[in-house]
């Protein structure tokens, strides 16, 4: 049985949620022959055999039509210093097409010609494998065409409603990341 979707129920579950710590992503598509982005933090790797990798897209979003009808997208895995692009491609008010990236710099993913943020960490370049309704999401599953790390040191983290960034004191050589 499931709990009915009240607004003090939803905005307590927003909140709990909201303190598991993301990345945050641009993801990016065509629409029509216009670049598309927009921010998620609902992204994550999921296969290794074959490279797959998951982004959960609002079904009423104007992203949800653009990646289902391209059957492609890119995914930039913003940087610390993407705070502005963060905001500005999660803006609901952003400008569309290529206006939308006059901001930053950007380059065609090899494979689909998706636009990739080059500032951010890390890069794939996909074609959409399937697409599962979920609630009033779709979870949209990616092939990773192509895929790169990026000059962009230190990721940018979202938890409890602010951007942040893993501390600098954490050694990702050390023993299970411990501290050095």
């Amino acid at each position: 049985m499931t709990a009915p979707a009240t607004s003090g129920r939803t905005a307590l579950f927003r909140r709990t949620a909201g303190r598991f710590p993301t990345g945050v992503t641009v993801l990016t598509t065509f629409a029509g022959s216009e670049p598309y982005g927009m921010t998620a933090n609902a992204f994550m790797t999921l296969s290794l055999d074959p490279l797959l990798v998951a982004v959960g897209i609002g079904a009423g979003s104007r992203a949800h039509a653009h990646v289902l009808r391209s059957g492609r997208f890119a995914v930039t895995v913003l940087s610390d210093g993407q705070t502005g692009t963060a905001r500005r491609f999660a803006d609901p008010e952003r400008p569309v097409g290529a206006a939308a990236f006059a901001a930053d710099d950007w380059m065609a993913g090899p494979v689909t010609g998706c636009p990739v943020l080059p500032d951010g960490v890390g890069w794939f370049d996909c074609s959409v494998q399937a697409a599962h309704p979920a609630g009033d999401h779709t979870l949209v599953v990616g092939r990773v065409e192509d895929f790169g790390p990026l000059g962009g040191e230190r990721p940018l983290v979202f938890a409890d409603g602010s951007f942040t960034a893993p501390d600098p004191s954490l050694s990702p050589s050390g023993p299970f990341g411990g501290r050095t």
